[in-house]
């Protein structure tokens, strides 16, 4: 191991450097030889699926019930502690009531399912073994020592008022500490309090004796300060001062680089699109060496037979086919794909005009113009008790560079679900407001209503807006003062579902309207949402990212903004894909409930949901079950989502109603009783309810035992199973197109388009047509041959998956400018190590000789009858004349638009720099 580093999940790029690093093992139990021999012997006379599973060596959720069977004796954990380390137990008669129900549980549990061995030892046995306890609880105990601890909670938040306290306390002899989360923090605070007129020094570490300075400024992650009169100690927290949650372990991550196309994973016989060539099958990656010169291919296979070698540096050319049923391949050499272009092409600059004649309509109307960010809005952003991440902040920007426009706004803002939309909508709604305008805000269920509306309430509780809400929760009666008072302006911002866009709505100054999910609105909702856009700013917001590359290639018709990197606390949802069994269900409920967290268990229909509720209760009878569904009436379903809110039930039986924006942090598990049934979307969204919280999530799809899948739904399953990381959406998304066509999503005449060139290929001839429509020129990468004598490739020993290696050739072969290279030299160095391999050096040079003769029209750079030939080229008589006086030898041929340079001029080292450097001096587009 040379080096060890901390790197960002989402961007795989280092955060920085780690001197050491304790690995424990990711789990109690291990599939190891052992483990798998032992459950294959109780398996024979045992019929859990987790132990025959486990049998297989598959590790399944929950397999840690088995422990005792598999391990034989347990130790509590206390057995492993160093003689005289101290135990602090936070509130004891908490922790000892909550063991006592936890071995309760697990007992019954256990007998109920035939394990009759001890998992868990009482608290006593447990402390029994360490001879230094400290006990801290918040209430008065016989025999306790009160330590007088005060909080800063009237301070908290307010730095004048804390600053004022803590002066007060360094005069009487106190230690103060404040705690930062990072190193420039700690510089801020050090200054702001200094402005506040209160000198504090830097410090690495809490000093042990005091500080001449009166205080100490040190970087250390505090959830809370307080203030310790028996020890003269008072600690701040970062939090104390600004009212803000620490951010030590937010560290920003960087964003990912966004992709107009998914990552290219290919296997043998995927169907692939080649855009000079047409439709193929990926045939797999191979190296050859030709005179001498070693390379690495791409082999797409075409009709009869044929073999098309396609040189590492052209990956960019080469897109997974995305775009419903299988379709014919191409001929190589025939001119059939060109026709087919050719016919989408025209297609294409149809729709273009229109959707630019459209955005020039919108550019002409005039619009509210927001001024610059008032300090409430400041102090609204600082409030937010998560740290931003960078595509939230550049989406916030671009929304308020648009609010500040004199054009009407129209913004997607395209996000995976819980990556922090809906702060972007309050801090645009916030802004509008401080303005005095209305806003809408606009959601397709009632729930979501209700979820939005406390979210808007409680981020400005402390300003004085009113918000409402307009929804069937509400009586006829509350429903007719939301609307009165929105007609005289009382209202400034209303939640609501399409209960808004009802005739009977009158605005006193509208301003803003935020759409979630506009896609989940009807044909008619949609057009009424069209009339309000005309001069009012729109921002809409979506979690299903299918469109987002066809939106993304439509840029400048439609602005958007896209949030990428997830929250840096969440963790992927562990998803189980399989047989419905009552023993998995009692495991996976029993799991949540001893952590004290909440289920949702998704029923399919509304007529035996409560029949499935009582099934539950009598599986796990101290769950507290409620149900909700879509046809309820409104005061029951708002009962239910609030009771279940509240944690006053925590196995919640419901339909797919909770698909849209429910948020519970404290629920994270979701079981779907039919899984085979979904879509894969709505999969998606399901699972993205749980696992919104510091919690490890687990989601359960299980299709029923006894009834064979169709292919559609083994299809839909296996992908949800396999893509279970964080921002998935994507390629979710993607394998949704393939699964059932991408007719439901764009209407006829386009999907049948898609299907000839595949939905990559069509989104970029789409930017094209609309650059084209702007104004801006069609622009088509072509096939730039390079045939120079050099070893460009990425060795083996350098990245050694194929598909990680061809995302790095595409990652090379598509960027379009220096700095991209740059970024993609640095991201390779970061992730595989240093130095770049000659080899990997050569490419690079390569793609940037690349990028030179696509800027400029030119073809072909090779070596051809000792010479090197660069083709097509023009040269004006100035150029000429340059090329003379730098190689004499040189010829140009205009006739041909040819120029021949013979080989013996070229240098023995550093030929392609050499070449690029000749060819920026010949012509305009360096």
């Amino acid at each position: 191991i040379s080096d060890l580093r901390e790197f960002a999940l989402a961007s795989q790029r280092s955060l920085g450097d780690i001197e050491a690093l304790d690995i424990a093992p990711s789990r109690e139990l291990r599939a190891d030889s052992k483990t798998v021999v032992r459950a294959a012997e109780l398996a024979r006379s045992n019929d859990d699926p987790a132990l025959a599973q486990l049998a297989e060596g598959l590790l399944v959720p929950g397999v840690e019930r088995l422990l005792p069977l598999i391990a034989g004796e347990l130790r509590p954990v206390t057995s492993f502690l160093p003689a005289g380390a101290p135990v602090v137990i936070l509130e004891p008669k908490r922790v000892r009531d909550r063991a006592e129900e936890v071995i309760t549980q697990v007992t019954e549990w256990a007998e109920s399912t035939g394990l009759t061995e001890r998992h868990h030892a009482p608290l006593d046995e447990v402390l029994g073994l360490v001879d230094n306890v400290v006990l801290m609880s918040s209430f008065v105990e016989p025999g306790s020592e009160d330590l007088g601890v005060e909080t800063w909670n009237q301070a908290a938040g307010k730095p004048d008022e804390l600053a004022a306290r803590l002066g007060r306390l360094i005069d009487d002899g106190y230690r103060a500490i404040v705690a930062a989360s990072l190193p420039e923090t700690a510089q801020r605070l050090q200054k702001n309090l200094a402005d506040l007129g209160h000198r504090f020094e830097l410090a690495d570490s809490a000093p042990d004796g005091s500080s001449q300075a009166g205080g100490s400024v040190v970087v250390a992650d505090l959830g809370r300060g307080f203030v310790l009169p028996a020890a003269r100690l008072a600690l701040v927290a970062e939090s104390d001062l600004t009212g803000r949650r620490s951010g030590a372990a937010r560290r920003r991550i960087q964003a990912k680089r966004r992709q107009t196309s998914g990552p290219l994973d290919l296997a043998d016989g995927d169907t692939v699109v080649h855009e000079v060539h047409g439709i193929g099958k990926y045939a797999g990656m191979v190296e050859r060496e030709l005179l001498g010169v070693h390379r690495e291919y791409l082999i797409i296979e075409y009709a009869k037979g044929d073999r098309l070698y396609v040189p590492s540096d052209q990956v960019d050319l080469v897109t997974k086919y995305v775009g419903g049923d299988a379709p014919r391949v191409s001929r190589l050499g025939s001119s059939e794909w060109n026709k087919t272009k050719s016919r989408v092409r025209r297609q294409t600059r149809r729709i273009a005009i229109e959707l630019v004649k459209l955005y020039a309509a919108r550019a002409r109307a005039k619009g509210v113009a927001y001024g610059p960010d008032t300090p409430w809005q400041r102090e609204l952003e600082d409030n937010f008790p998560y740290e931003e991440t960078p595509d939230q902040l550049r989406a916030i920007d671009e929304i308020k560079d648009d609010m500040e426009a004199d054009t009407p706004m129209d913004r997607l803002v395209c996000g995976d679900v819980g990556y922090g939309k809906t702060e972007v909508a309050v801090r645009a709604a916030f802004k509008a407001v401080a303005a005095g305008k209305q806003v809408a805000v606009l959601v397709p269920t009632t729930i979501l209503a209700q979820q939005h509306h406390s979210t808007f309430s409680e981020r400005f509780r402390n300003f004085p807006v009113r918000v409402e809400m307009l929804s069937r929760f509400l009586s006829p009666a509350e429903s007719r003062k939301v609307v009165e008072d929105l007609t005289t302006g009382k209202v400034d911002v209303v939640v609501g579902t399409h209960r808004l866009i009802s005739k009977d709505v009158k605005w006193s100054d509208l301003g803003l309207v935020i759409v979630d999910e506009e896609q989940r609105f009807g044909v008619e909702q949609k057009e009424k949402l069209k009339e309000l856009r005309t001069n009012v700013d729109v921002l809409t917001l979506t979690a299903t990212p299918i469109p987002r590359t066809l939106e993304m290639a439509m840029s400048g018709i439609r602005d958007m903004s896209i949030i990428d990197t997830p929250p840096e606390d969440r963790h992927p949802v562990m998803t189980y894909v399989g047989d419905k069994s009552d023993e998995t269900i009692i495991s996976a409920i029993r799991r949540e409930l001893l952590r004290d967290g909440q289920v949702f268990y998704v029923h399919h229909r509304v007529d035996t949901i409560q029949m499935a509720a009582h099934r539950i209760t009598e599986l796990v009878p101290d769950a507290r079950v409620g149900v909700a569904h879509g046809q309820m009436d409104e005061r029951t379903l708002e009962q239910a989502m609030l009771d279940f809110g509240d944690a006053k039930t925590n196995v919640l039986v419901c339909t797919t109603i909770i698909e849209s924006g429910l948020d519970i942090p404290t629920c994270n598990t979701l079981i779907v009783e039919r899984a085979d049934l979904l879509g894969l979307s709505q999969m998606y969204q399901l699972r993205g309810r749980v696992g919104r919280a510091h919690e490890r999530a687990y989601a359960y799809l299980f299709f029923p035992p006894d009834r064979s899948l169709t292919e559609g739904a083994h299809e839909r399953l296996k992908t949800i199973a396999e893509h279970t990381g964080l921002g998935s959406g994507f390629r979710i998304a993607m394998k949704d197109l393939e699964i059932r066509g991408a007719g439901n999503m764009l209407g006829g005449e386009q999907h049948g388009h898609i299907s000839e060139v595949g939905f990559d290929l069509y989104v970029k001839m789409m930017a094209s047509a609309v650059d084209e429509a702007k104004g801006l020129g069609w622009t088509e990468d072509g096939e730039v041959r390079i045939d120079l004598p050099l070893q460009a490739f990425i060795p083996k020993r350098y990245i050694g998956d194929e598909n990680l290696r061809l995302e790095a050739y595409r990652r090379v072969a598509s960027a379009r400018e220096t700095d991209e290279l740059e970024e993609v030299r640095a991201e390779l160095l970061d992730r595989y190590g240093a130095p770049l391999p000659s080899e990997v050096e050569s490419l690079f040079e390569i793609a940037e000789l690349r990028r030179v003769m696509m800027a400029n029209g030119i073809t072909e750079a090779a070596t051809v009858a000792k010479h090197l030939r660069i083709r097509p080229i023009e040269l004006e008589d100035s150029k000429e004349i340059r090329l003379q006086r730098l190689i004499p030898s040189a010829e140009w041929r205009p006739n041909t638009a040819t120029l021949l340079i013979p080989e013996r001029v070229l240098p023995k080292t550093g030929v392609v720099p050499w070449a690029i450097d000749l060819l920026k001096q010949l012509t305009s587009n360096p």
